[in-house]
């Protein structure tokens, strides 16, 4: 069972499940769960905290009256220590905040429900990822849940470096959408001044201020009915965002020397090259409408870390009207070994380079950018190897330390590095905290 005031989570979380054949029932409100739960008792619930009446905490303490053992998974956009605690002592068998891992939600509940949680990522299906260049299992899995979301009509919010590939992440998500035959509207926020944004987002009448000399209908009414992307959302200023908040949580906008309010019908995809956490401590970016974004979140990982995708890349970049140059061995290992600080969009310039320089179909180091040339060509700074001998234990903690760090705190993909199961995981955690 999943009770969730917001329909398309209830969607979202149903769709993730079914692929490993869970059969889901949907309450809109705990009290409707209450009496569902009266004439057909789940295997599981999962349940949303911050609800409109019976909240979440308040509901698991409901279901704990009839039901001792029945187990509850909580989800929350606002998790704090506290919650956590008391739900886990009332006998939650887990608590994951928003933004939901789909991979870490798909574990937790077949773990709970002792079902398989591996999921064919070859149903994926082949026309939504035309164009699209994914060998690492990482983007697999990224693309495979961006699918699932795409059929809902929540917020995501992408995050990651600059040339990390977010664009194309918003367009594989309209793309896939029951919207994809309507307008897909970008804006950049940081390419346009601060004082023009509000009339490009929400439009403007005739002689609402100096130059306006005639009316514009902004961004969200040429997306209405459709989607509309906002890059580089962090840089959008602090005075705008109360106006895209109040676009989000009810659906109106006011354009600007307009007095009345319009009603927009439009899905929001947003991305980033920053922290907004921490814009957020520094006052940079408001936390309401950053709790608002951060309820689907896409973590696009650096080209560094995903090096599978590099040769199929190149490949892809390489390629022109049908002929295709290709990398000397030498080339190859240089750019494996690059650390690509631009990521996909610095690997396409130096392959646009490349192929100009190169006078034959061979492209060799010195036909690459002169950062990667260097980079190559720097000595190794070695560190020495320590001759003390760790024992089992301590190798295992360090192991374990290092795969959290790597997937910033992330329990199921720190298991998948570490080769052991989740509850594995969790049992050598309390272990080391009882140790």
């Amino acid at each position: 069972m999943v009770v969730d005031d917001e329909q398309s989570f209830r969607k979202l979380y149903s769709d993730t499940l079914h692929e490993s054949g869970v059969r889901i029932v949907s309450c809109s409100c705990s009290e409707d769960a209450l009496v569902e739960i009266e004439n057909e008792v789940p295997d599981m619930i999962i349940s949303d905290v911050c609800m409109p009446g019976i909240d979440g905490i308040s509901f698991l303490q409901e279901v704990r009256k009839v039901h001792e053992d029945l187990p509850v998974l909580l989800i929350t956009a606002h998790a704090n220590v506290k919650d956590a605690v008391k739900s886990l002592k009332l006998g939650a068998v887990d608590y994951l905040a928003k933004p939901v891992d789909l991979n870490e939600l798909r574990v937790s509940v077949c773990d709970t429900l002792g079902l398989s949680a591996k999921v064919d990522y070859s149903d994926l299906p082949k026309e939504a990822m035309e164009g699209i260049v994914a060998e690492s299992s990482e983007i697999i899995s990224i693309f495979s849940d961006c699918y699932l979301v795409s059929k809902c009509d929540a917020t995501v919010l992408i995050t990651g470096e600059s040339g990390t590939g977010k664009e194309v992440v918003s367009a594989f998500l309209k793309n896939n959408s029951p919207r994809s035959k309507k307008s897909f509207v970008t804006v950049n926020c940081a390419a346009i001044p601060a004082a023009l944004l509000a009339s490009e987002l929400f439009g403007h009448e005739k002689g609402a201020f100096t130059g306006a000399i005639n009316k514009r209908l902004g961004r969200f009414r040429e997306a209405d009915g459709g989607t509309l992307f906002l890059d580089e959302i962090g840089d959008m200023p602090l005075e705008l965002q109360a106006s895209l908040l109040r676009a989000l949580e009810n659906g109106v906008i006011t354009p600007v020397g307009y007095d009345k309010e319009i009603k927009v019908d439009v899905r929001l995809i947003a991305a980033t090259n920053k922290n907004l956490e921490e814009e957020v401590k520094v006052g940079n970016f408001r936390e309401d409408l950053y709790y608002r974004l951060n309820v689907i979140t896409f973590e696009l990982p650096p080209l560094r870390e995903r090096k599978e995708d590099i040769a199929a890349l190149v490949k892809k970049f390489l390629y022109d009207n049908g002929h295709s140059k290709r990398l000397s061995a030498s080339a190859q290992r240089a750019i494996m070994s690059y650390d690509w600080p631009g990521n996909i969009r610095e690997l396409s310039n130096a392959m646009q380079r490349a192929k100009i320089l190169s006078r034959t179909d061979l492209i060799m180091p010195e036909h690459l950018p002169q950062a990667i040339q260097k980079f190559v060509a720097r000595p190794e700074n070695t560190k020495p190897v320590s001759a003390s001998i760790k024992t089992l234990e301590q190798q295992e903690f360090e192991s374990i330390d290092r795969a959290l760090k790597q997937t910033k705190g992330n329990q199921t993909k720190a298991a998948l590095l570490l080769g052991i199961s989740r509850r594995t995981l969790i049992n050598k955690l309390k272990k080391m905290k009882t140790d």
